[in-house]
């Protein structure tokens, strides 16, 4: 039996689509928005439709943006030689926060998963691809250690390395602070495989 007016139920509901937000952390923001003055309930609600009818898929690197080209793509400081191509728009802020790289990105949408029905196709693999022009020297795969992420970064570096540009990965390792007792095969196998010289 539900307690909560239909009206609130539906604001529940639409919040509990968010993934990683489960049924207690919807209702928790429902009544945050039921808390909220009318003035900011109407900038939230304006923000939401301006996010859905403003921003759109970047000509270049398929990130989110508000015009044709992207910021990142339209810098004259960005070094156009590099190509750091990442799953999700949120993975070129995660990178940019690093501060250390100064290239350019690609977004693909996801990644390959026959399971869930996700092929090539469906990623922006073709927009990447008509990148490679000859100005391009080097391609990051920065996609996920996961066994999606992994066979992306293969499917895509046997597309490219035919066409004569580097294709590299991140190095995966150990995470600040941890213990190497803690750690699993295959992190540490990464870490010693990509070790470094001091």
């Amino acid at each position: 039996m539900e307690y909560n007016s239909e009206s609130l139920e539906k604001l529940v509901d639409q919040f509990a689509r968010f993934p990683g937000i489960g049924r207690k952390g919807a209702t928790r923001m429902a009544y945050q928005v039921l808390n909220m003055s009318d003035a900011q309930a109407q900038e939230l609600a304006q923000a939401i439709k301006d996010a859905k009818t403003k921003l759109h898929r970047c000509r270049i690197c398929q990130d989110y943006t508000e015009n044709d080209v992207c910021r990142i793509c339209a810098s004259n400081r960005r070094d156009k030689s590099t190509i750091c191509v990442v799953e999700t728009p949120r993975d070129i802020t995660a990178v940019e926060r690093t501060h250390e790289y100064r290239g350019t990105y690609h977004v693909l949408h996801g990644l390959i998963s026959p399971m869930d029905g996700i092929g090539a196709e469906q990623l922006c693999v073709k927009e990447l691809l008509r990148r490679l022009n000859g100005e391009v020297k080097e391609v990051i795969m920065a996609t996920s250690p996961t066994v999606e992420g992994e066979a992306t970064a293969m499917y895509l570096a046997n597309l490219i390395k035919p066409l004569g540009v580097k294709v590299t990965r991140l190095a995966y390792g150990l995470p600040v602070g941890s213990s190497l007792e803690y750690a699993d095969e295959t992190t540490l196998y990464r870490a010693i495989s990509g070790r470094g010289e001091l």
